[in-house]
């Protein structure tokens, strides 16, 4: 798979609601994922991480969608009740997993209710 459809495949995973563990294939053992709120040094701790977290009533719309060779990198507009934002998400990826996952959005959003 391409940087842009390991993207793809963990935004479809990650919003669907499904078990979080659906995303072990496609994420490195290694995985460093780097966000406002969270960061993890291993696929094992990231996953534990979401199992604590409800993704119940959150969407996201791409608005848009970047590749360049083994780095992918979506922008979209997440909401889940009380908060909507615009976030950008850049996957690095290595041998056919992603390696390391950016999340960037205004933390500000998160303490205005809507």
């Amino acid at each position: 798979m391409s940087a842009l459809d390991l993207a793809r495949t963990y935004m479809d995973v990650f919003y669907s609601g499904r078990d979080a563990e659906e995303l072990r294939p496609i994420l490195a053992d290694d995985l460093v994922f780097e966000g406002p709120f969270l960061r993890c040094a291993s696929a094992g701790e990231y996953i534990d991480s979401l199992r604590g977290d409800s993704r119940e009533g959150m969407s996201c719309e791409t608005l848009w969608e970047f590749e360049d060779g083994e780095s992918a990198c979506l922008v979209y507009r997440f909401s889940k009740p009380g908060v909507e934002t615009t976030m950008a998400q850049v996957f690095e990826t290595r041998c056919g997993r992603i390696a390391r996952i950016t999340l960037v959005f205004d933390t500000g959003d998160f303490g205005q209710v809507r």
